[in-house]
This record gives structure tokens, sequence and C-alpha cells, in this order.
């Protein structure tokens, strides 16, 4: 059923440029597409973000699941992806914040969606932030 609803919001936000679905509840949504690590194919995947000094901050939490998300390991096969920001398309490399930076930008996306923090605590495992730097024009 879940992928069902995320193809379904994919559709929705690709063909009204973000206005639908572009926003859960006050957190904005943007679209990553990364490259199947195994199977090399395009994968786009709805998820919330924070802009943070020109880059985009993502959290691959899967709701506190104790593997990380698809799109994170296929990040690690391939660090260049895709998102479309409302109408806006951008090509960016993700990097995985480092210890003291995480601190900081967790904070962050937690104000945006407290949820993360429970999150946190329902998993063993340290929930990556990623930032996404856009490439250069």
């Amino acid at each position: 059923m879940l992928k069902v609803f995320s193809r379904l919001h994919v559709f929705l936000y690709r063909a009204s440029g973000g206005r639908i679905g572009g926003r859960l509840k006050a957190a904005p949504v943007l679209l990553l597409t990364t490259t199947g690590r195994k199977t090399g194919k395009r994968r786009t995947t709805p998820l919330l973000y924070a802009e943070d000094a020109g880059r985009y901050v993502i959290i691959a939490s899967v709701g506190g699941a104790p593997k990380h998300p698809a799109w994170y390991l296929n990040l690690s096969g391939d660090a260049n992806a895709t998102i479309q920001v409302g109408s806006r398309k951008l090509e960016v490399h993700a990097d995985t914040a480092p210890p003291d930076e995480r601190a900081r930008l967790w904070t962050l996306m937690t104000r945006l969606y407290p949820g993360y923090d429970d999150y946190q605590a329902k998993t063993s495992r340290e929930i990556p932030v990623v930032t996404l730097t856009p490439a250069a024009s």
C-alpha cells in the first residue's frame, strides 16, 4: 500500500509542479530520484526536506525501521541524484552528514517534523542525515 501511495504522490507532485503533494502539514516535500544500485533503474521517492546554506537536508528514517531505506543505499552506490523542488529540477550530490554537523541538522529537521525523534528511539541504527548539494550550473 505504501508503494502505491508513494507512486501516486510522485505522479501528482510532478503533474502539478509540486502544488499537490509539495507539503506534508507544515513540512515541504521534494522528490529524490536515485539510480538503483542493483537494477540501474531510476527510482523516485517523496521526502520531507529543509534548506541549509544552499543545500537540501533529508533524513533516511523509514519510520524507524531497522534497515536504511533503499534510496539511501542507492546513494551510497552513486551519490549523484536529481531532485525536484516544486517545478524546479536540480542535479545534486549527496553526502551523509558527519557527526558534528548531523547533530545540528537533526535539530533543524526535528523542528520541522518532531516525529523523527520517535523514529530514532524505535531503532538501534543511527538514522543518517543526508545533504544534497546542487551541482554547479
